[in-house]
């Protein structure tokens, strides 16, 4: 069974704030630079001496705003109202979160996650099933990690960004195969450790 970020057991991983500073990512990592926790940045090192020698990890969003997170969320949910005009608070609540996280969880706000993708050494991004940041609704659920309706190409490079990242210690949130993290509340219960390392980050000037 899928948990979702807004499933409560989340909310109620306490947070022992270890104070790890933002970095910026190596242009190595893709042109965007992204901000990410040190400690992430390390694992993402990791993970990329993980792959084949012409395969590349391109990060496309790290920390984000709390401002940034609540827009994605008034637009998505406002998207979900069309699709589904029978659905209550809760159940867009639900939905919503299958494609981004409530505020008071949300991995990237907390500087522990990335977006990203596969490309190869010459920039070129491999099939992965959809594009980065694909709704449920847009993908007709080809979005999800396991998804079934991908070719037999993107299931293996999938499968290849999970070797490497999960051996790095990362979690994948499994409505979005490119979304990944690390000391999050979601990592914490994921793994099993007693609090998430990392809780939201205001200040987002990197050392």
């Amino acid at each position: 069974m899928t948990i979702l970020l807004c499933d409560p057991r989340v909310a109620a991983v306490p947070v022992r704030e270890e104070g790890v500073p933002l970095v910026r990512l190596a242009a190595a990592f893709g042109p965007a630079e992204a901000l990410v926790r040190a400690d992430l940045a390390d694992r993402l090192r990791l993970a990329q001496q993980a792959l084949p020698i012409r395969v590349r990890l391109r990060v496309i969003e790290g920390h984000r705003s709390i401002a940034d997170q609540e827009a994605i969320i008034v637009r998505y949910r406002a998207e979900l109202r069309i699709a589904h005009p029978g659905a209550g608070d809760a159940e867009l609540h639900e939905l919503t979160s299958r494609f981004v996280s409530p505020v008071d969880v949300a991995p990237h706000v907390a500087g522990a996650a990335v977006d990203l993708t596969l490309t190869t050494a010459d920039g070129d991004e491999l099939d992965m099933g959809t594009v980065v940041d694909a709704t449920p609704e847009q993908s007709d659920g080809a979005c999800y990690f396991a998804a079934g309706n991908i070719s037999a190409a993107a299931r293996e490079n999938r499968a290849l960004l999970a070797r490497a990242l999960g051996g790095a210690g990362l979690v994948n949130y499994p409505t979005e195969w490119w979304h990944w993290s690390y000391g999050d509340r979601y990592w914490a219960l994921m793994t099993g450790a007693p609090a998430a390392l990392h809780g939201p980050v205001r200040e987002t000037s990197p050392r």
